[in-house]
């Protein structure tokens, strides 16, 4: 399973520096970059079965989950460890490539069109 962690570390990569791209253009001080790992990402990271198997949790909670991206990177991650997994293995693969593509889009539209950005 080296090849399926060699491959997610650098999915997972790609995906948060992404995010961090997009939470660069938004924030106006240096503080405000802050903002998105306490509000956003620490409760996605919560939500997204680090800790716990998401097949413990109610059915809600499992749909509120399976919209996580930080879902499919641990399970995948996991898969890569262990070879075990609460999600498929392929359908993390679809899920992370799904929002790198989104982020991907998402910054290029921010690129051309922020008004704070220089050439």
């Amino acid at each position: 399973n080296g090849w399926v962690l060699a491959s997610v570390v650098v999915l997972t990569a790609i995906l948060f520096s992404l995010g961090g791209f997009i939470n660069a253009v938004f924030a106006k001080t240096f503080d405000d970059v802050s903002i998105v790992p306490t509000f956003v990402l620490l409760p996605l990271t919560y939500l997204g079965g680090v800790f716990y198997s998401i097949n413990l949790l109610g059915d809600f909670w499992q749909q509120v989950s399976k919209a996580n991206p930080i879902l499919y990177m641990i399970n995948a991650f996991r898969y890569g460890f262990l070879g075990i997994t609460d999600v498929s293995v392929f359908f993390s693969y679809g899920m992370i490539i799904a929002f790198i593509m989104v982020f991907f889009a998402i910054s290029l539209y921010l690129l051309s069109h922020s008004r704070g950005l220089r050439a």
